[in-house]
Protein backbone atom coordinates (compact mmCIF):
# COMPACT_ATOMS: atom_id res chain seq x y z
CA UNK A 1 0.00 0.00 0.00
CA UNK A 2 1.45 3.51 -0.92
CA UNK A 3 1.45 6.12 2.02
CA UNK A 4 -0.18 9.19 1.56
CA UNK A 5 1.48 12.56 2.23
CA UNK A 6 -0.93 13.25 4.76
CA UNK A 7 -0.64 10.38 6.45
CA UNK A 8 3.16 10.16 7.03
CA UNK A 9 2.43 13.89 8.31
CA UNK A 10 -0.05 12.78 10.74
CA UNK A 11 2.28 10.08 12.05
CA UNK A 12 4.91 12.66 12.84
CA UNK A 13 6.09 13.17 16.17
CA UNK A 14 4.81 15.64 18.37
CA UNK A 15 5.75 18.43 21.12
CA UNK A 16 4.31 17.13 24.31
CA UNK A 17 3.24 21.53 24.61
CA UNK A 18 3.90 24.33 22.99
CA UNK A 19 6.89 25.41 25.63
CA UNK A 20 8.89 22.58 24.73
CA UNK A 21 8.73 23.98 21.11
CA UNK A 22 9.46 27.84 21.99
CA UNK A 23 12.46 26.61 24.33
CA UNK A 24 13.77 24.75 21.69
CA UNK A 25 13.85 27.69 19.01
CA UNK A 26 15.61 29.86 22.22
CA UNK A 27 18.12 27.25 22.06
CA UNK A 28 18.76 27.32 18.39
CA UNK A 29 19.41 31.04 18.88
CA UNK A 30 20.93 31.51 22.12
CA UNK A 31 24.62 30.35 22.33
CA UNK A 32 28.16 30.83 22.62
CA UNK A 33 27.99 33.11 19.58
CA UNK A 34 25.53 35.42 21.43
CA UNK A 35 28.58 35.31 24.09
CA UNK A 36 31.58 36.30 22.71
CA UNK A 37 30.85 36.90 19.28
CA UNK A 38 28.65 39.80 19.20
CA UNK A 39 30.44 41.66 22.14
CA UNK A 40 33.83 41.32 19.99
CA UNK A 41 31.84 42.58 16.75
CA UNK A 42 30.58 45.28 18.70
CA UNK A 43 33.63 46.29 19.53
CA UNK A 44 35.92 46.06 16.48
CA UNK A 45 33.04 47.49 14.17
CA UNK A 46 31.76 51.14 16.50
CA UNK A 47 30.86 49.84 19.53
CA UNK A 48 27.13 51.51 19.51
CA UNK A 49 27.22 52.32 15.77
CA UNK A 50 27.01 48.74 15.20
CA UNK A 51 23.95 48.32 16.64
CA UNK A 52 22.45 50.31 13.95
CA UNK A 53 23.32 48.34 10.97
CA UNK A 54 22.34 44.96 12.81
CA UNK A 55 19.51 46.13 14.20
CA UNK A 56 18.42 46.82 10.97
CA UNK A 57 19.38 43.77 9.39
CA UNK A 58 17.52 42.10 12.09
CA UNK A 59 14.53 43.69 10.96
CA UNK A 60 14.32 43.06 7.56
CA UNK A 61 16.27 40.25 7.13
CA UNK A 62 16.30 38.41 9.91
CA UNK A 63 12.96 38.42 11.58
CA UNK A 64 11.81 37.56 7.54
CA UNK A 65 13.76 34.78 6.99
CA UNK A 66 12.33 33.58 10.97
CA UNK A 67 8.75 33.88 9.76
CA UNK A 68 9.42 32.21 6.22
CA UNK A 69 11.18 29.20 8.36
CA UNK A 70 8.25 29.02 10.68
CA UNK A 71 5.48 29.23 8.41
CA UNK A 72 6.79 26.62 5.60
CA UNK A 73 7.89 24.25 8.80
CA UNK A 74 3.86 24.21 10.06
CA UNK A 75 2.28 24.57 6.89
CA UNK A 76 4.16 21.58 4.92
CA UNK A 77 5.26 19.53 7.55
CA UNK A 78 8.28 18.17 6.31
CA UNK A 79 11.78 18.05 6.79
CA UNK A 80 14.28 20.31 5.61
CA UNK A 81 14.97 18.75 2.49
CA UNK A 82 10.99 17.50 1.93
CA UNK A 83 10.18 21.24 2.40
CA UNK A 84 11.87 22.92 -0.16
CA UNK A 85 11.94 20.40 -2.40
CA UNK A 86 7.73 20.55 -2.02
CA UNK A 87 8.01 24.37 -2.73
CA UNK A 88 10.05 24.00 -5.76
CA UNK A 89 12.57 20.53 -7.26
CA UNK A 90 15.14 23.39 -8.14
CA UNK A 91 15.34 24.44 -4.39
CA UNK A 92 16.04 21.25 -2.96
CA UNK A 93 19.91 21.94 -2.51
CA UNK A 94 19.01 24.51 -0.19
CA UNK A 95 17.44 21.71 2.34
CA UNK A 96 20.67 19.52 1.13
CA UNK A 97 23.00 22.93 2.66
CA UNK A 98 21.30 23.60 5.42
CA UNK A 99 21.41 20.17 6.87
CA UNK A 100 25.16 20.08 6.10
CA UNK A 101 26.02 23.48 7.44
CA UNK A 102 23.89 22.17 10.72
CA UNK A 103 26.14 19.46 10.53
CA UNK A 104 29.28 21.26 10.40
CA UNK A 105 27.99 23.59 13.02
CA UNK A 106 27.47 21.00 15.19
CA UNK A 107 30.63 19.72 15.01
CA UNK A 108 32.40 22.68 15.41
CA UNK A 109 30.31 23.51 18.67
CA UNK A 110 30.86 19.74 20.04
CA UNK A 111 34.50 20.65 20.42
CA UNK A 112 33.71 23.36 22.28
CA UNK A 113 32.06 21.54 24.40
CA UNK A 114 34.85 19.23 24.89
CA UNK A 115 37.05 22.26 25.98
CA UNK A 116 34.47 22.94 28.43
CA UNK A 117 33.96 19.55 30.16
CA UNK A 118 38.08 19.49 30.20
CA UNK A 119 37.82 22.81 31.94
CA UNK A 120 35.01 21.59 34.10
CA UNK A 121 36.70 18.69 35.38
CA UNK A 122 40.12 20.32 36.01
CA UNK A 123 37.96 23.16 38.08
CA UNK A 124 37.45 20.72 40.79
CA UNK A 125 41.22 21.38 41.80
CA UNK A 126 42.84 23.75 44.37
CA UNK A 127 43.89 25.74 43.60
CA UNK A 128 43.32 25.83 40.04
CA UNK A 129 45.86 24.61 37.30
CA UNK A 130 45.71 27.93 35.27
CA UNK A 131 45.54 30.18 38.31
CA UNK A 132 50.15 30.29 38.53
CA UNK A 133 52.77 28.61 36.41
CA UNK A 134 54.15 25.08 36.86
CA UNK A 135 57.40 24.70 38.89
CA UNK A 136 60.12 24.11 36.17
CA UNK A 137 61.54 20.39 35.92
CA UNK A 138 64.75 20.77 38.26
CA UNK A 139 61.76 22.74 40.93
CA UNK A 140 63.90 26.10 41.55
CA UNK A 141 61.43 28.43 39.96
CA UNK A 142 58.61 28.58 37.36
CA UNK A 143 58.52 27.57 33.78
CA UNK A 144 59.93 30.19 31.54
CA UNK A 145 57.66 29.83 28.74
CA UNK A 146 54.93 30.18 31.27
CA UNK A 147 56.50 33.41 32.71
CA UNK A 148 56.93 34.76 29.50
CA UNK A 149 53.15 34.28 29.22
CA UNK A 150 50.41 33.97 31.49
CA UNK A 151 49.27 30.87 33.34
CA UNK A 152 45.92 30.68 31.65
CA UNK A 153 47.66 30.98 28.12
CA UNK A 154 49.78 28.62 29.46
CA UNK A 155 47.32 26.42 30.54
CA UNK A 156 45.53 26.51 27.25
CA UNK A 157 48.25 26.06 24.68
CA UNK A 158 50.06 23.63 26.74
CA UNK A 159 48.33 21.55 28.67
CA UNK A 160 44.88 21.26 27.26
CA UNK A 161 45.98 21.66 23.13
CA UNK A 162 49.17 20.23 23.29
CA UNK A 163 50.28 22.38 20.37
CA UNK A 164 53.32 21.40 18.47
CA UNK A 165 55.68 24.70 17.69
CA UNK A 166 55.58 24.23 13.96
CA UNK A 167 51.82 24.09 12.15
CA UNK A 168 53.89 21.42 9.66
CA UNK A 169 54.15 19.31 12.44
CA UNK A 170 50.90 17.37 12.97
CA UNK A 171 51.54 15.75 16.75
CA UNK A 172 50.68 13.00 18.48
CA UNK A 173 46.53 11.86 19.86
CA UNK A 174 45.71 14.20 22.69
CA UNK A 175 43.52 10.83 24.27
CA UNK A 176 42.54 13.49 27.27
CA UNK A 177 40.86 15.43 24.73
CA UNK A 178 39.46 12.15 22.94
CA UNK A 179 37.81 11.33 26.17
CA UNK A 180 36.32 14.45 26.20
CA UNK A 181 35.44 14.56 22.87
CA UNK A 182 33.53 11.38 23.03
CA UNK A 183 31.76 12.74 26.07
CA UNK A 184 30.58 15.79 24.52
CA UNK A 185 28.98 13.12 21.78
CA UNK A 186 27.41 10.83 24.26
CA UNK A 187 25.62 13.65 26.24
CA UNK A 188 24.06 14.95 23.13
CA UNK A 189 23.10 11.39 21.80
CA UNK A 190 21.05 10.89 24.92
CA UNK A 191 19.01 14.37 24.08
CA UNK A 192 18.25 12.80 20.77
CA UNK A 193 18.05 9.02 21.51
CA UNK A 194 13.91 8.98 21.27
CA UNK A 195 13.99 12.06 19.01
CA UNK A 196 11.34 14.69 19.94
CA UNK A 197 10.44 12.82 23.67
CA UNK A 198 14.35 13.25 24.68
CA UNK A 199 14.77 16.55 23.30
CA UNK A 200 11.64 18.37 25.09
CA UNK A 201 12.72 17.07 28.53
CA UNK A 202 16.42 18.37 27.63
CA UNK A 203 15.50 21.57 26.81
CA UNK A 204 13.99 22.41 29.93
CA UNK A 205 17.59 22.33 31.20
CA UNK A 206 19.69 22.96 28.00
CA UNK A 207 17.65 26.36 27.30
CA UNK A 208 17.23 27.75 30.32
CA UNK A 209 20.50 26.93 32.31
CA UNK A 210 22.57 29.35 29.91
CA UNK A 211 19.98 32.19 30.69
CA UNK A 212 20.72 31.48 34.33
CA UNK A 213 24.71 31.46 33.47
CA UNK A 214 24.91 34.38 31.45
CA UNK A 215 22.72 36.03 34.53
CA UNK A 216 25.51 35.23 37.06
CA UNK A 217 28.34 36.51 34.36
CA UNK A 218 26.60 39.85 34.30
CA UNK A 219 26.20 40.55 37.87
CA UNK A 220 29.93 39.24 38.34
CA UNK A 221 31.20 41.24 35.02
CA UNK A 222 28.89 43.98 37.02
CA UNK A 223 30.85 44.11 40.47
CA UNK A 224 34.20 44.48 39.02
CA UNK A 225 36.70 47.53 38.95
CA UNK A 226 36.65 49.40 35.71
CA UNK A 227 32.78 47.83 34.82
CA UNK A 228 31.50 51.29 33.88
CA UNK A 229 34.45 52.33 31.64
CA UNK A 230 33.98 49.28 29.94
CA UNK A 231 30.20 49.39 28.93
CA UNK A 232 31.36 52.96 27.85
CA UNK A 233 33.68 51.65 25.60
CA UNK A 234 31.64 49.14 24.11
CA UNK A 235 28.54 50.91 23.57
CA UNK A 236 30.18 54.40 22.77
CA UNK A 237 29.53 54.85 18.78
CA UNK A 238 32.13 55.38 16.55
CA UNK A 239 31.45 55.68 13.34
CA UNK A 240 34.39 55.66 11.59
CA UNK A 241 35.24 51.98 12.74
CA UNK A 242 31.60 50.80 11.55
CA UNK A 243 33.43 50.11 8.23
CA UNK A 244 32.24 46.31 7.49
CA UNK A 245 28.60 45.95 5.97
CA UNK A 246 28.27 42.42 5.92
CA UNK A 247 29.08 41.20 9.30
CA UNK A 248 25.70 42.85 10.99
CA UNK A 249 23.87 40.95 8.19
CA UNK A 250 25.89 37.71 9.00
CA UNK A 251 25.39 38.20 12.68
CA UNK A 252 21.94 38.62 12.38
CA UNK A 253 21.20 35.42 10.67
CA UNK A 254 23.90 33.34 13.21
CA UNK A 255 22.08 35.07 16.28
CA UNK A 256 18.74 33.68 15.49
CA UNK A 257 19.67 30.57 14.68
CA UNK A 258 18.45 29.91 10.81
CA UNK A 259 19.68 28.76 7.42
CA UNK A 260 20.36 25.22 9.82
CA UNK A 261 16.96 23.48 8.73
CA UNK A 262 16.52 23.63 12.64
CA UNK A 263 13.62 25.71 12.98
CA UNK A 264 11.79 24.29 9.91
CA UNK A 265 12.24 20.92 11.23
CA UNK A 266 10.91 21.78 14.93
CA UNK A 267 7.82 23.26 13.38
CA UNK A 268 7.00 20.39 11.65
CA UNK A 269 6.03 18.49 15.15
CA UNK A 270 4.00 21.19 16.59
CA UNK A 271 0.46 20.89 16.97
Amino acid sequence: MVQTKESAVEERPKWDNKAQYLLTCIGFAVGLGNVWRFPYLCQIYGGGAFLIPYLIALVFQGLPLLYLELAIGQRLRLGSVGVWNSISPLLGGVGIASSIVSLLVSLFYNTILAWVLWYFFHSFQDPLPWSSCPLNENRTGYNVECEKSTAVNYFWYRETLNITPDIEISGSLQWWMVICLVSAWCIVYICVIKGIDSIGKAVYVTSTFPYLVLTIFLIRALTLPGATTGLVHLFTPRVGSCRVVSSPRRTSISNSGLLRALIVSAMTSIT
